[in-house]
């Protein structure tokens, strides 16, 4: 990858938010402004250009489209992938320019990085808690629901650990690539 990313997530929820559409997602960390709620919903523009000056950001078509990138598919693109779906809409932007936009979507957590082993770092738009599923044959990272009383980690921690978060991280084969192992 070109350039690394800073890590942040989490944010609170924020009146004038349109619904998730049933998603849910985790926190990869403290948003700026030190909230630590999970977003439940998806900004609206308004929103979005909201919670992007409240991060010292400001709010411009490029950093709304790249957004809407990452919502309109819930596929953990990596930044190349994001660069070739924005670029459908917006031929005019550069690869620089969707690094950017990732680098402040991910500063005031509206989205996070997820990583799996040394592949390319993904990025998830789904703040609420939750896994991942990461397919072998495919290489497809998929989300999994996260019951909201799963507070502690299914892990017995050693003394006088103190567990922020967790993520538990299921390997396999998807549904598709299962079906295609059978025949």
């Amino acid at each position: 990858m070109r350039k690394q990313l800073a890590t942040g997530a989490g944010a609170g929820t924020r009146s004038g938010m349109a619904p998730a559409r049933g998603r849910n997602g985790g926190p990869a960390g403290r948003p700026a402004g030190g909230a630590s709620a999970a977003l439940p919903l998806l900004p609206t523009p308004a929103a979005l250009q909201e919670r992007l000056e409240r991060s010292g950001l400001r709010f411009t078509p490029q950093r709304e489209h790249v957004y809407q990138v990452l919502v309109q598919k819930k596929d953990h693109p990596t930044a190349e992938e994001v660069f070739i779906r924005a670029k459908k809409e917006r031929p005019e932007i550069s690869m620089a320019t969707v690094y950017n936009c990732l680098d402040a979507l991910v500063s005031c957590g509206l989205v996070r990085q997820v990583n799996q082993d040394r592949s390319a770092t993904r990025f998830c738009s789904n703040m609420q808690p939750h896994h991942h599923f990461y397919c072998d044959e495919c290489g497809g990272a998929h989300d999994i629901d996260r019951q909201p009383e799963d507070i502690e980690p299914p892990v017995s921690m050693p003394k006088g650990f103190k567990p922020s978060r967790y993520e538990v991280t299921i390997r396999g084969l998807c549904p598709g690539c299962a079906t295609r192992a059978r025949r």
